[in-house]
């Protein structure tokens, strides 16, 4: 399994992907504050990350799972933000997900604060629960939709759940078919809604997000490649 891991990562080195301008500017900026990230949030997600690489060493593919209530605005966030992140480290045998207790929408303003960050988005905004695309250059586009975590298209086996907001962690204690469980909680920005700080708090919710989810890949990345050095000698 790791002469798999280094094959991809020595295929992905080699690729050049246009990212989107606006997203490339930003993401510029993005992994030059993960040292903003609290050691307590560090201890977290490295928490998650030994899990996710050693799962990595042993499985061909190995998925994320990103929960909050109504999956419409944090568990979007996180789910896109690791696609991107892991998309940009190379980390290519890990996939991500997302979903809630309850589908309601993916939520207006978590599409726009996605728009501002540089990914491109379009949907359907007369659909209650439309199916919204989303790609960080010419490819890969993700369609992503509000939906249960127990969604057919969601995995239900080899995948962690990591629990993005409280009462997600509060009411769901056990994750049918998760082989690990994390709490990662997030403030709700959607207490600012149709507020003059509305746009303000989605970019901080969504830019603590992004960060956090780069730490977190480029800490698998690492990882990989750690073993993959131990391995050599």
């Amino acid at each position: 399994m790791l002469v798999l891991i280094a094959v991809s990562i020595q295929v992905h080195a080699q690729m050049k992907i246009e990212f989107n301008k606006d997203l490339e500017a930003y993401t510029r900026s993005l992994v030059t504050e993960l040292d903003r990230i609290p050691d307590t949030r560090k201890e977290q997600l490295n928490e998650i990350g030994d899990f996710l690489a050693s799962k990595l060493q042993k499985e061909e593919i190995y998925n994320a799972l990103f929960v909050c209530t109504h999956n419409s605005r944090r568990s979007h966030l996180s789910d896109t933000w690791f696609k991107y992140a892991l998309m940009f480290y190379g980390v290519d045998n890990l996939k991500s997900y997302s979903g809630g207790l309850e589908a309601t929408g993916f939520h207006p303003n978590t599409i726009a604060a996605l728009d501002r960050a540089g990914f491109t988005t379009s949907h359907n905004s007369s659909v209650d629960n439309p199916v919204v695309s989303i790609s960080p250059a010419k490819f890969p586009v993700w369609r992503m939709q509000s939906k249960v975590y127990s969604h057919e298209v969601n995995p239900k086996s080899k995948f962690a759940a990591v629990m993005v907001c409280s009462d997600a962690d509060k009411s769901c204690p056990l994750v049918p078919g998760a082989e690990g469980r994390f709490a990662l909680p997030y403030q709700d920005p959607r207490y600012y809604d149709n507020t003059p700080a509305q746009d303000l708090k989605y970019d901080q919710s969504t830019r603590e997000i992004a960060r956090e989810m780069f730490y977190l890949a480029d800490y698998i990345k690492k990882e990989l490649i750690l073993k993959i050095e131990v391995t050599k000698r």
